[in-house]
């Protein structure tokens, strides 16, 4: 009964609508496939009234999830924010516009320092829009000054306690990086033994988790998380029990960047989005919202100081060094995909 009578109410409504005239937003749709909690609500909300728009945003929680959705035949997205080494794959298979930068000229407040860190350096298919790296967040009031050092994972003091990503370059490329091995490896006998490592630590965690890490470790329910820096440190902001530790071996590190798909319905507002997100004011907002380093020279000058001057945010030149930045591995991804199945399959 309770269908039937919401069935009439939407029949009147809809025949309502079509003997006014009124009730349809008519108004273009920018669809955005993006990480969670990575752009500033009212500037979606000012890009929508300067450009009689609306913005539609869904979200996905690793790279490889957002392209195998795609690559199962999702469409209709018009900007989407892979990370640098995704960008390239997506490039390489014909996936992404060649970008005009006519249409960008807000492209000048690219930080140009920053282009050392780009794998797209002329910006000829993505355009960079946040700096971002993997490293460990901790709670302080239950544990003691910890080592910085991936080994924390294999500690069976914090067993069942823990969590690393659901994410498999960045998991396995932290054991990889652990057993001194390079973050992008494409040898087999490496990869597995990287796979080895995380089954071991696998025993300690409570899960693999790439969101819900968040409030895990905000409630304590988990004291020690393997997490991307934006996530921690907005965590962070909120609970003074938490801190972040940059591991001895080194972290991944990698840009989003914001690309137009070749399947885009809606280029044209696809363009001006970009280009808002380039404008210094914006990049700004956007900085103080996600607390991650938007490469926009400018606005540098518009952040809080506090913002800043934070080494956790604008990581200082020994810690840069060592990172390490994620690369597309081609057809040895196969190799990853492997191990990962394996990783989950263990016990």
């Amino acid at each position: 009964m309770k269908i039937l009578k919401s069935l009439s109410i939407l029949t009147i409504a809809a025949v309502a609508a079509g003997l006014t005239g009124c009730g349809k937003d008519a108004r273009p749709v920018l669809h955005v496939y993006n990480w969670a909690d990575y752009v500033d609500e009212d500037q979606l909300a000012a890009f929508e009234e300067e450009f009689n728009c609306k913005v539609v945003v869904d979200t996905f929680d690793s790279n490889e999830s957002m392209y195998a959705k795609l690559k199962a035949g999702a469409t209709g997205y018009d900007v989407i924010f892979p990370s640098s080494y995704m960008c390239k794959l997506m490039d390489d298979q014909k996936m992404l516009v060649q970008l005009d930068h006519t249409r960008l000229p807000n492209l000048m407040n690219l930080d140009p320092s920053f282009k050392a860190l780009l794998i797209d350096k002329e910006c000829s298919y993505s355009v960079p829009y946040a700096f971002g790296y993997t490293a460990i967040g901790y709670r302080t009031d239950k544990i003691n000054n910890p080592e910085p050092s991936w080994d924390l994972f294999a500690n069976t003091q914090y067993s069942g306690r823990t969590t690393l990503l659901n994410d498999i370059r960045e998991t396995i490329g932290a054991a990889l990086i652990k057993l001194g091995y390079p973050l992008n490896s494409i040898d087999e006998k490496q990869i597995n033994e990287a796979a080895d490592l995380v089954i071991k630590w696998k025993k300690q965690i409570a899960k693999f988790d790439s969101e819900q890490y968040k409030t895990g470790i905000d409630s304590a329910e988990f004291i020690l998380v393997q997490g991307y820096s934006s996530d921690l440190l907005m965590v962070m902001e909120e609970n003074d029990d938490i801190d972040i530790l940059f591991p001895k071996e080194g972290m991944a590190a990698t840009c989003d960047e914001m690309v137009i798909p070749v399947s885009s319905d809606n280029q044209e507002l696809a363009y001006e989005f970009i280009n808002f997100m380039l404008r210094p004011e914006v990049a700004a907002a956007n900085m103080e919202w996600n607390l991650a380093q938007i490469p926009n020279l400018p606005a540098y000058d518009l952040i809080d100081k506090e913002i800043r001057s934070n080494p956790a945010i604008f990581l200082t030149s020994e810690v840069l060094a060592n990172c390490r930045i994620l690369e597309d591995v081609g057809e040895s991804i196969a190799l990853y995909t492997k191990a990962w199945d394996r990783i989950k399959a263990a016990e």
